[in-house]
């Protein structure tokens, strides 16, 4: 039996994703006349916007390269079936990655106080008191690094998972030391990935922007959004491979499984925003609380209590049968309903702080939205072209073509 192995990219995905690209910088472009020449209140709003779109799908393709490395240290095969949707798509760290790091540096170097005020502490004991964290030098040294490390630990996954291409079927002791390789640097970029986006990162880009308050929960809460989202778009990618024709070995079990990754990590996402929550509210200190006061009980209650229907509900209600799970159709629903909903749950990090008086959601954010995910399916869907779909001679490969749950 002969499978699909190289991927060609239709014409009418090539369109639709260089029309949402256009969106992007058309929405970019009009945005910057509407808010970014403006006052500090309309300045923050453009700023806002690229922030939380920028980080957001940065997180979310970079899931894609966590998720290879955790199943690889877990010495998982049930993945490999699949493996190259997940390295094409976590190609898009590096266009997102430099987009990203051009806008937070410009933050910095362009002393945009109104998104982060510890740029001008003035005589603020609490700023001041964070001054050793919270500093343009180590900000910007720490975004480099970080991003870099991003960029050059998944190149060298992904240039890992191409040997096996190039050489062909291994035999029981080259298969060994392959696995090792592997275990290695998918280790190297775990802990990266522990220092950065499980930990400091979070703190830097946007718990920052109100850097009198803190929550000890927040790079974690932050971890399950995007991760959640993560898995949502591979699915997506998973599922529109198959009903191209492409992706044989990839069945109803495979899908099973991501659908109980969304599944599970939107419940970790709830535990996460119940624990924060929950802790501040029952303790009712004020300088905690000043977090929710306006998300809660201000002009972000709807999108508050919106973020926790879709992101918890919807899934806990929809996924947690074994036959949606197992459906083509609900699992594209829920993984765009996913991606959207975290979505929000970033725009409120963000947004809600620089604008804590009124609601902005508008086409802007929308088009700067639609601008990344074509700028995701370009990206990935050229990656796909390079290499086989199908991981063929890996040591672990049977084990994803025999898989079953």
């Amino acid at each position: 039996m002969s499978f699909r192995e190289q991927f060609e990219i239709p014409a009418k995905y090539k369109m639709w994703s260089l029309i949402l690209m256009a969106v992007g910088l058309v929405s970019i472009l009009v945005g910057y006349f509407m808010y970014g020449a403006g006052d500090d209140h309309q300045n923050a709003r453009f700023w806002g916007v690229l922030l939380y779109n920028s980080v957001y799908f940065l997180l979310v393709v970079n899931a894609s390269m966590f998720f290879i490395c955790a199943t690889t240290m877990a010495m998982g095969g049930w993945q490999m079936s699949f493996r190259r949707v997940a390295e094409a798509i976590s190609v898009a760290v590096i266009p997102i990655g430099i987009i990203s790091a051009v806008i937070l540096l410009a933050l910095v170097l362009g002393h945009k106080h109104h998104i982060y005020h510890w740029l001008t502490p003035g005589d603020d004991k609490i700023l001041l008191g964070k001054a050793g964290f919270l500093n343009p030098t180590f900000f910007i040294v720490w975004t480099a690094l970080t991003i870099i490390g991003w960029i050059f630990l998944g190149a060298k996954m992904r240039s890992l998972s191409k040997e096996t291409d190039a050489n062909g079927p291994y035999t029981a002791e080259e298969g060994k030391k392959y696995i090792f390789k592997n275990t290695i640097w998918g280790s190297l970029y775990l802990v990266w990935f522990g220092l950065t986006v499980a930990s400091t990162v979070p703190w830097l880009w946007f718990m920052s922007i109100d850097a009198h308050w803190y929550s000890t929960m927040y790079s974690w809460y932050t971890f399950a959004s995007s991760f959640v989202a993560g898995m949502a778009l591979i699915t997506l990618f998973v599922i529109y491979l198959k009903n191209q024709g492409y992706l044989e070995l990839v069945n109803q079990e495979h899908l099973h499984d991501l659908g109980k990754f969304m599944f599970a990590f939107s419940v970790f996402w709830t535990y996460l925003w119940f624990s924060q929550y929950m802790l501040i509210w029952y303790a009712n200190i004020p300088e905690e609380t000043v977090y929710f006061k306006h998300r809660v009980q201000g002009p972000y209650r709807g999108i508050f209590f919106l973020n926790l229907i879709i992101n918890f509900l919807a899934p806990l209600l929809i996924l947690m049968r074994r036959s949606s799970k197992r459906n083509y159709t609900l699992l594209v629903f829920m993984s765009v309903l996913i991606i959207f909903g975290h979505w929000i749950d970033f725009y409120q990090m963000v947004i809600a702080s620089v604008s804590k008086e009124h609601v902005e959601l508008n086409l802007f954010d929308f088009g700067v939205a639609a601008g990344f995910i074509g700028l995701i399916m370009w990206t990935a869907g050229n990656a796909l072209t390079k290499s086989s779909l199908i991981a063929k001679n890996h040591p672990f490969f049977k084990e994803s073509i025999i898989h079953h749950t």
